[in-house]
């Protein structure tokens, strides 16, 4: 079986590692050849000869039984998707995508359209799990599209997730992973103004975060982004654009199903707002900063703030 594997980021990187470690024939592209040949010397160090970089994106998915892709944006998914050296036009009748992206339902739809006249298969099977998740081997993945597919697609899946689900038709997969990828967001921002309140009204913030672990609002959230707040480097493992896009996908997401969500409204409005202020490549609590800018108070140790 041939596998090509497109986009080779932080995410990306570390699930190709995985596949190439497995033994896997993988053929690689991403815009920057150097984080192609990355995994290429995972894949060495692991004994595998069978991991090839590839010049374009047409060459990684001409000839594969299935692509793979780990994008990071619906715009970017589409750009790679259409056109005369896009993945469908270079994908044989009987080939399978699997896309471990985030994208939107009428994106999914159109690619879907045009994969069907092509008789490529897609699955759509966003991750969650984060970076440790995915150097580890450990994600969750949602996915959506036929039975059958799935089903012959799973033992690669299983490589790069402990937890492979089929949620249903095409869409599922977005779906799930959009509603659940909100409420870290959410979160970040409301553990920010517990934080606040304690450390405006005269706790430190180290013992704020200390109880608010240890009580009922207890939460990953407080465990992993609590310290990156307090230490000030606001957590470098995820830009603040992507964050900002996986909240605006969400309001396009209740948009179509008709759904009033008040609170993601609110904090999609407070990612924009920092985006806007520091850019879309910063960490992405900077939008943190907003909260503490507004106050006039670094969430941060006592002996530092100012």
């Amino acid at each position: 079986m041939q596998i090509a594997f497109i986009g080779l980021g932080n995410m990306g990187g570390p699930m190709a590692n995985n596949l190439a470690r497995a033994g896997l024939r993988l053929s690689l592209y991403d815009t920057d050849r150097q984080k192609s040949k990355v995994v290429l010397s995972v894949a060495k160090a692991a004994g595998n000869a069978a991991v090839t970089v590839a010049g374009s994106l047409s060459e990684a998915a001409s000839g594969s039984d299935i692509v793979m892709t780990s994008l990071p944006s619906p715009k970017v998914i589409e750009e790679v998707a259409h056109g005369e050296r896009g993945i469908l036009s270079s994908l044989s009748a009987g080939a399978v995508w699997i896309d471990l992206s985030t994208n939107n339902l009428e994106s999914q739809r159109r690619i879907l359209a045009a994969a069907r006249e092509r008789e490529i298969s897609i699955l759509d099977a966003p991750v969650t799990g984060g970076i440790e998740g995915a150097a580890a081997g450990t994600l969750l993945i949602m996915v959506g599209g036929e039975k059958d597919i799935f089903s012959r697609c799973k033992p690669v899946l299983e490589k790069i997730g402990d937890r492979v689900l089929h949620l249903g038709a095409h869409g599922a997969g977005y779906v799930a992973k959009i509603s659940q990828v909100v409420l870290c967001y959410l979160n970040s921002v409301a553990l920010s103004e517990a934080l606040m309140l304690g450390v405006k009204g005269g706790v430190p913030a180290e013992t704020m975060l200390s109880i608010i672990q240890d009580s009922t609002g207890a939460s990953y959230v407080a465990d992993r982004y609590g310290p990156a707040i307090l230490d000030g480097s606001y957590d470098p493992g995820f830009a603040l654009g992507l964050a900002h896009k996986d909240m605006a996908l969400t309001l396009e997401l209740a948009n179509s199903l008709r759904t009033a969500l008040p609170m993601c409204t609110q904090v999609e409005d407070i990612y924009r707002r920092a985006v806007e202020k520091y850019g879309f490549s910063q960490n992405h609590l900077m939008a943190v900063k907003l909260l503490e800018e507004q106050n006039g108070q670094f969430l941060r140790g006592s002996a530092r703030n100012d």
